[in-house]
């Protein structure tokens, strides 16, 4: 369905039904839920800690050692914090989080494999460019700099690839 058709449905119906909507879509997906209570209470810096604790968790299980990070559910979680429309800045600390806990948990844990500094580079392209397009280069510029600094203790060729996407921006 359509946004356009959606709208169309939803102005036919009363008050009281469009309510009884919002409710049902409250109590059927988590997704929906946190959206709108983020919606209806915005606290940024709360949301932002908490997606930074489950990309934390992803590296550093409070279990013990994490084998294999989900890279796609810290994917999911950024994807999932950028849907809340929140400051681009925001955005960019967490996109920023994500490939600094991946760094650490490589000096922590030793070399990787080759697909993992793969996605951790793709994934410092897309926050190199997000941060590009909304002017925050000036503002992370210390940040990435130390963040290419503790690449170089990581796996072979990641701190070339990663100053050379950002060198692109730069």
């Amino acid at each position: 369905m359509s946004k356009a058709k959606l709208k169309k449905y939803l102005q036919t119906l009363s008050k009281e039904q469009v309510i009884e909507v919002m409710l049902e879509l409250y109590d059927a997906r988590k997704e929906a839920k946190d959206y709108l209570e983020f919606y209806l209470t915005p606290d940024s810096n709360a949301e932002l800690e908490k997606c930074k604790k489950a990309i934390r968790q992803e590296f550093f299980s409070t279990r013990g050692f994490s084998e294999k990070p989900s890279f796609a559910k810290c994917r999911k979680v950024i994807s999932d914090f950028q849907k809340l429309k929140t400051e681009p800045t925001y955005v960019a600390d967490l996109m920023l989080f994500y490939i600094e806990q991946g760094c650490e948990y490589t000096v922590t844990f030793g070399d990787m494999w080759e697909q993992y500094y793969i996605t951790l580079e793709n994934n410092f392209d897309k926050a190199m460019k997000f941060i590009f397009m909304h002017g925050l280069l000036a503002q992370y510029y210390e940040r990435i700099e130390k963040l290419l600094d503790n690449a170089s203790n990581c796996g072979w060729g990641f701190y070339d690839m990663l100053s050379e996407i950002y060198h692109q921006y730069r």
